[in-house]
């Protein structure tokens, strides 16, 4: 027999690799992940892979029953931890065991395992709760919105609190199975693809799976009574699309602008590259608020936005956020920019290939509309504040800081970049920060003075900055360029920003 003799120094070392850490090495998850804007938001010690929502909703009293099994991997030695939820919980188990549990705040619950988890640990965390979304209410407003018959979450940037417990901020993305059990003759909708659908003595189970990663203000749940449509784009990707059975006069409008949705998604796979997710689709249930959301795969729109007929440019705007905004994500909420300022471009770019004005002519529009001591030249659309964090000029004046990049760069290096972006940081995260380091290396130019001024100055950029990005009036110097025939619908699309509710936003 060999003897293998181990020096000193590696004995020790492999006896490091034993030796339990001791109970002063556990230490608590952050309550916060880090955003300044939102330092309640998500939470830190953990990374969620999978949410497995096991749900039982009864529209008549808006009693929501609930089991979330959260599988994540543990970033550090954890004593306890903390996941966003408003809801009252009966019971949580970590890795199958019993763990005590406290509510800290409205949207804090804090766990403490029986035993701490040491750091690059899988587990597995059962939730579970039960109560009514609608009576919840953090920060003076609820992001759950009661139906003639049923229910919606859909709220940016956190609608997961009112429904199911997680890490709530888009640094933490995961794949997600939700499961629905509904009375008989209602529907439940959500991301994803249908797996299944069954019933059982007066209710129907309907099961969906989003198999990519998926922002947590990004899942939805509709409940209610919907006409439903499937199809398949050219691409073969499938079409869910429902709408609420009692959307009235609204609801020819609403299905003349959604049923457009694969040809839109195909349309944008030119723009920006292949679509980034498997399923496709739009839902317009019978809510009172304005606006509009991109929840992933299937975005929500409420009545209002075709009150005035169809309008194909807020489906351009919803669908163009599954590139950006969905796939690609924000690190921070200051981050906004990217989501907005590209979506609202997406429809200037809508209304160039429809031939209602070019996305010249409608940056021209913009920056001539707006007054220079007009308070949309104040918005910094690089980072506007939570309280400015969806105002108009994200969107429009983002939009000019888009048309500025096309024009420094030109088309063929402006298209690699839209394309390249979303497979560079495809399911990410990525901040306005990188996006200009890799418009410069795409590019091969120095960027950052025309983003500083487009993104971050205070003031309405003046004529030497205005000339050099090209976003100045383009018929002379005293004219004032004529309103673009796409104008109106854009505009239309405005109150898609209107939240107004607490530090969220209705969204778009």
């Amino acid at each position: 027999m060999h003897r293998r003799l181990i020096a000193p120094s590696a004995l020790a070392a492999s006896l490091l690799l034993v030796i339990p850490a001791s109970a002063a090495d556990f230490t608590p998850g952050a309550p916060g992940i880090g955003d300044p804007y939102y330092p309640a938001s998500g939470n830190g010690g953990y990374d969620v892979s999978h949410y497995d929502l096991r749900l039982k909703y009864q529209p008549k009293t808006d009693l929501l029953e609930g089991t979330a099994t959260i599988l994540a991997t543990t970033k550090q030695n954890l004593s306890r931890f903390n996941l966003d939820f408003g809801l009252k919980v009966s019971e949580v188990l970590v890795n199958g065991k019993k763990a005590k549990f406290v509510k800290e705040s409205d949207q804090e619950l804090v766990v403490s395992p029986a035993s701490p988890v040491e750091k690059n640990k899988t587990i597995s965390v059962v939730v579970r709760y039960t109560g009514k979304p609608s009576e919840l209410k953090i920060g003076g407003y609820t992001a759950w919105h009661r139906t003639p018959d049923g229910g919606v979450a859909a709220q940016e940037p956190d609608s997961a609190v009112w429904w199911f417990p997680s890490n709530d901020h888009p640094l933490d993305k995961a794949t997600y199975d939700v499961s629905v059990s509904v009375p008989d003759g209602t529907q439940a909708i959500s991301n994803g693809v249908l797996q299944s659908q069954s019933s059982k003595i007066g209710w129907t189970r309907f099961a969906w799976r989003s198999n990519k990663p998926q922002a947590s203000y990004l899942a939805t749940l509709a409940v209610g009574k919907f006409d439903i449509t499937t199809d398949r784009t050219e691409s073969g990707l499938p079409v869910l699309n429902a709408y609420s059975k009692d959307l009235g006069d609204n609801a020819g409008a609403a299905r003349a602008s959604i049923e457009r949705t694969g040809e839109v998604a195909d349309w944008l796979t030119g723009v920006f590259g292949p679509y980034p997710f498997n399923a496709l689709g739009g839902y317009v249930p019978n809510v009172t608020s304005g606006y509009a959301l991109e929840t992933q795969t299937r975005p929500f729109y409420s009545p209002r936005q075709f009150a005035n007929g169809s309008n194909i440019s807020v489906v351009v705007h919803e669908l163009a956020h599954q590139w950006y905004g969905d796939s690609v994500s924000v690190k921070g909420w200051k981050d906004i920019w990217i989501n907005e300022g590209f979506a609202r471009y997406s429809q200037w770019l809508w209304s160039e290939k429809e031939g209602e004005g070019t996305a010249q002519e409608l940056a021209d529009y913009v920056y001539e509309t707006r007054a220079a001591d007009d308070p949309f030249w104040t918005v910094k659309p690089g980072d506007p504040g939570p309280d400015r964090q969806f105002d108009i000029a994200v969107y429009d004046r983002g939009a000019l800081a888009v048309q500025a990049l096309r024009n420094e760069v030109g088309d063929e290096d402006f298209s690699k970049i839209l394309k390249g972006w979303t497979a560079k940081y495809a399911y990410g995260n990525a901040n306005v920060g990188d996006f200009v380091k890799f418009a410069e290396k795409v590019s091969g130019k120095p960027l950052a003075e025309l983003f500083d001024t487009w993104l971050y100055e205070p003031s309405k950029p003046g004529s030497p900055a205005a000339a050099d990005a090209r976003v100045a009036r383009a018929s002379g110097a005293d004219a004032k360029p004529a309103q673009p025939k796409s104008w109106k619908k854009i505009a239309a699309t405005n109150s898609v920003h209107d939240h107004g509710q607490g530090h969220g936003h209705d969204h778009r």
